[in-house]
């Protein structure tokens, strides 16, 4: 449950503002019935450090609601007992959990094979052809499960960021220090034309998101 509040908690926002704010949350707020059944604006007041915060105490408190409405208590013990598509669909249908949510949730509190895509994760994957050009953030989580070998998701999930925030960063990529590059699609196509490798395998933005 804490990996899944936390995770809510740190959308749109950076590791630094939503971590305190979590640690503050629950100190000052020990149960998750009272996080659950306290004035919204309270809540609100209290995680104000991790941002949104009007928009995320709402959803945190819907989820919690949600949880406790079908099962009776704060608890996911009851994902224990599901294989991974069946919790990952049953977190899915929580207020304020996407894909990502669902994944950080599977993968770092149960240890399942769940990829969580965040942009670095995103970026490195497209460039070195893991997924197909064009696909969006959100498709590619069941993809990239697909093509990482079971048992090797959380690594990769922790070193595609590590190797995305000091290399393969996102407006030039540093290709003169990457030991991929024998392996980067991306590489391949454009040589050392960090421009192109930037944007490689991009959605195309359609003509209403360009407005």
């Amino acid at each position: 449950m804490e990996e899944l509040i936390s995770c809510i908690l740190s959308q749109h926002t950076s590791d630094s503002n939503s971590f305190p704010a979590f640690t503050r949350m629950r100190a000052a707020i020990p149960s998750w019935e009272q996080t659950a059944t306290m004035p919204v604006n309270n809540l609100a007041d209290v995680i104000r450090g991790a941002g949104l915060a009007n928009n995320k105490a709402k959803l945190i408190q819907a989820c919690l609601i949600e949880i406790h409405n079908r099962l009776g208590a704060y608890s996911l013990d009851l994902l224990d007992d599901l294989d991974d598509e069946e919790a990952r669909s049953w977190l899915l249908s929580l207020p304020g959990v996407g894909p990502k949510t669902a994944a950080i949730t599977l993968s770092f509190a149960l240890g399942r094979h769940a990829i969580p895509v965040d942009t670095h994760v995103y970026r490195v994957s497209r460039r070195l052809g893991a997924l197909p050009i064009g696909v969006s953030e959100n498709d590619a989580h069941p993809l990239l499960e697909k093509w990482v070998a079971t048992g090797d998701a959380f690594r990769y999930h922790v070193l595609l960021i590590q190797h995305g925030r000091k290399v393969c960063k996102a407006p030039t990529p540093d290709c003169l220090k990457c030991p991929l590059t024998d392996l980067c699609k991306a590489h391949q196509v454009h040589g050392g034309d960090t421009k192109a490798i930037a944007g490689f395998g991009k959605p195309k933005k359609s003509k209403a998101s360009r407005k």
